[in-house]
């Protein structure tokens, strides 16, 4: 995974999975291949910018579509990868931004109903 470009994130028959996790964690890009799966912390992150979504009747053309994706779009994407990781990251004790704080932010949003953009 570390030497990948992009990393294949299916969403799998669990609710949570480690794959995208683990991808942000080695700085590939996820390919996120799913219908309806919401996205960890999708009220908040701006998954365009560090990820690419594949629709799951476009997975014959993955490749091309992998293929598409331009050297300055990847700089952003990785650009935006590093930038999202630190919210990833599960830290002894908790730290400003990450994995736990953006759970209790998470959480205050749908008690409060509010959904950001």
């Amino acid at each position: 995974m570390l030497q990948s470009r992009f990393c294949l994130c299916p969403s799998g028959f669990e609710v949570a999975s480690p794959r995208i996790v683990e991808a942000i964690y080695a700085e590939c890009v996820p390919v996120i291949l799913s219908e309806g799966y919401v996205l960890p912390f999708s009220d908040v992150l701006r998954w365009e910018a560090f990820s690419v979504a594949v629709k799951v009747e476009e997975v014959s053309r993955l490749r091309q579509i992998l293929e598409g994706v331009s050297k300055e779009e990847m700089r952003k994407l990785r650009e935006g990868l590093k930038a999202v990781k630190k919210h990833f990251v599960l830290n002894q004790p908790a730290k400003r931004l990450d994995v736990f704080h953006m759970i209790l932010h998470s959480v205050w949003l749908r008690r409060l109903n509010i959904k950001l953009v």
